[in-house]
């Protein structure tokens, strides 16, 4: 537990960032309020009793004095392509490990390439990713993997109910289209490709009771950065549910609202991994609820493994490499179920998932 320890969140009065404050507290830490705009900042204050920190990311003193005396600083204010590096650099001044919950393939690229040699020159711990998209899916394939040192292929399906997008999810998303010139991306052969044309149209098995279900393939996120960083797997593929694909491609679709005391969507989500060495795949699945609301148990456990020298590496890691990856997923138990699975061919004697299990519509 924090143990009254004080924790910078960078973007506390966003939505993502007030599921991250009433983690911190619960589990026994202490926020300090910090963000670009003063006037929400104040206002949060005022609503929770906690010490407010305005900084902005063009103002190092500004930052330095947020930072000034706290355990950690937790980035959650997008798009993370103009607040992650100046956050970082605060953070490698004041000493004190950093963690974001980026959902941007680029910025997440930027932290690997930019900070990877001074922060594991500095012993300094640096997490990007930490959140539903990255950092999660990471966990997942690192405990499908179990014993395994390499795999040919993993498969990452996202099947969300809906997906009723925050406003910085949206400007994060144009900010990274933007960078890739409006193309797509996806992980083969070991690296990153750019394509132009539209991604394929396949259909999913998820466990029951979601069963199959159409797909977009290759709809590319961050987990093709957070996987290949430490695990040896040279295709890495996502698929989200043309449902949720259509809700965050429709400009009108609504924030989340909440309907529940913690401020929760009616969102539900089923996380299928598949891992695949030759002819032999393992299979981890996740279910919980509300995307957004998830990220916070996801970074503070992370934030209280750093704190307390539960990690296996230094300098810039994603979730898999530096945690106890099953232990972790675990300790999530009561917000996530998580269940592993051998597999098992279907009566058409197909794979449940992986390249043969996407089928063409």
């Amino acid at each position: 537990m924090g143990t009254g320890q004080t924790v910078t969140v960078f973007g506390a009065y966003g939505h993502t960032g007030r599921f991250v404050v009433a983690e911190l507290s619960k589990r026994g830490f202490v926020p300090v309020l910090s963000g670009r705009d003063a006037g929400k900042l104040k206002a949060l204050a005022r609503e929770t009793g906690l010490d407010a920190r305005p900084a902005s990311v063009d103002d190092p003193a500004a930052l330095d004095a947020a930072l000034t005396g706290t355990a950690a600083v937790i980035n959650c204010a997008g798009p993370f392509a103009a607040t992650a590096a100046p956050v970082i650099e605060a953070a490698l001044r004041a000493k004190i490990p950093y963690l974001d919950v980026a959902a941007e393939i680029e910025a997440n690229l930027d932290t690997f390439t930019h900070f990877a040699d001074r922060a594991r020159d500095a012993q300094a711990v640096i997490v990007p990713a930490m959140a539903f998209f990255g950092g999660f899916g990471d966990l997942l394939a690192t405990t499908a993997m179990g014993d395994w040192t390499s795999a040919d292929q993993a498969h990452i399906a996202y099947g969300l109910s809906s997906w009723h997008p925050t406003a910085g999810t949206r400007t994060s998303g144009t900010v990274s289209r933007q960078r890739r010139d409006g193309r797509r991306i996806r992980y083969t052969g070991g690296r990153l490709e750019y394509r132009e044309d539209a991604p394929p149209a396949l259909e999913w098995t998820f466990p029951a009771p979601l069963g199959r279900r159409a797909v977009i393939g290759e709809f590319t996120m961050a987990d093709v950065v957070t996987l290949p960083s430490h695990l040896p797997i040279p295709d890495v593929c996502t698929y989200m549910t043309v449902e949720a694909a259509r809700d965050i491609a429709t400009p009108d679709t609504p924030a989340p609202a909440a309907v529940d005391d913690y401020g929760r969507s009616a969102q539900t989500f089923v996380v299928d991994v598949v891992v695949r060495s030759g002819e032999a795949e393992r299979r981890a699945v996740a279910r919980g609820r509300d995307i957004y609301a998830v990220t916070a148990p996801l970074v503070v456990e992370a934030l209280d493994r750093v704190l307390t020298g539960r990690t296996r590496t230094t300098g810039v890691a994603s979730a898999g490499e530096l945690f106890d990856a099953p232990d972790f997923l675990h300790a999530l138990s009561p917000h996530i179920t998580l269940e592993l699975r051998p597999w098992h061919r279907d009566r058409t004697g197909s794979p449940p998932g992986g390249p043969s299990g996407p089928k063409a519509r």
